[in-house]
């Protein structure tokens, strides 16, 4: 229960504010179609987050434990600076209307949004540490959905309304924490 639980709580911290809650703001107002949206979410989230846990999870069979443990170490350490990086959304990011309808432009654009994102490496870096693929898919999937759904639902109301900072801020300090329980096990030895 414990990597489902991390992985929800610092995949829906991170999100506040990231380029992915942007895009759900920019399809709500743009598509006005919530349910679409929010599957197209769903399934682009559960494929991107699937292959980088999958790639997390190789790592973690195939890589030296002490390599794994310092490597897993310095993504937590990474990820907690990189959450105080604002993230912007670029125009050539936003789907066009398609043919396919707005679930697909929904999804291939959320897929391709998280290409490289903070909470996709982070997946990789929590299915490395937790050696557990299903849980943390199903967190990490959780947490963008718990982020991205009000956003879809409520647009911009409240978006202007919550403390970016702040919550980054909180979800940096928590990949901080990680990575120093990664370090505490990187240094036992084995």
């Amino acid at each position: 229960m414990q990597p489902f639980l991390v992985s929800t709580a610092l995949v829906a911290l991170a999100e506040i504010g990231d380029k992915t809650q942007l895009l759900s703001l920019v399809l709500a107002a743009r598509y006005r179609a919530p349910v679409p949206i929010i599957l197209g979410i769903l399934a682009a989230t559960l494929a991107n987050h699937g292959i980088a846990a999958g790639l997390g999870d190789l790592l973690a069979r195939t890589l030296d434990p002490s390599i794994l443990n310092w490597a897993i170490v310095a993504s937590f350490v990474a990820m907690g600076l990189w959450m105080l990086v604002p993230d912007k959304l670029d125009d050539e990011q936003l789907p066009r209307r398609s043919a396919h309808g707005v679930f697909l432009a929904t999804g291939l654009a959320f897929f391709l949004a998280e290409m490289g994102d903070k909470t996709q490496v982070a997946t990789i870096a929590l299915a490395a540490r937790f050696h557990e693929w299903a849980p943390v898919v199903a967190g990490t999937t959780l947490g963008m959905l718990v982020a991205n759904v009000p956003a879809v639902l409520f647009g911009h109301k409240f978006a202007d309304r919550l403390p970016s900072r702040w919550i980054h801020a909180v979800a940096a300090i928590l990949f901080v924490v990680l990575g120093g329980f990664a370090l505490h096990a990187a240094l036992q030895p084995h």
